[in-house]
């Protein structure tokens, strides 16, 4: 993977990120659906600007992914963009202060490892 693949998977990593905040900050301004209320809820998602940001960051990251499947094998940039996962734990940790438990931290780091081997070149 050269510089400019890298760049764009990381584009898309990023993206996607951004994309997972900002529909959580939407999603925490919509409040819990249930059956009763789902339709007025989907309705009003066009009316929540972090919703519309998210959804627009997850258009842009898949947009960036495409490029790197243009240039990249499926098998390295399929497990590199697994790092998503990675990034939206420490969103959750830094932003929400959401609690990390051991199990998931091991969790993290199997995939931190499983794409540094996937991804390294020799």
């Amino acid at each position: 993977m050269n510089l400019k693949e890298f760049a764009l998977l990381l584009l898309s990593i990023l993206s996607s990120v951004a994309g997972q905040l900002f529909l959580k900050m939407g999603a925490a301004k919509l409040g819990k659906v249930d059956l009763s209320n789902a339709l007025n809820q989907i309705i009003s998602i066009i009316s929540i600007p972090e919703l519309l940001i998210g959804l627009s960051c997850y258009g842009v990251g898949a947009i960036a992914y495409i490029l790197v499947l243009t240039r990249v094998n499926l098998s390295v940039a399929g497990p590199a963009a697994s790092l998503v996962y990675v990034f939206s734990v420490l969103l959750g940790l830094f932003v929400f202060k959401e609690s990390i438990p051991i199990g998931r931290l091991f969790g993290l780091g199997f995939i931190v490892c499983g794409v540094i081997l996937v991804v390294w070149n020799k």
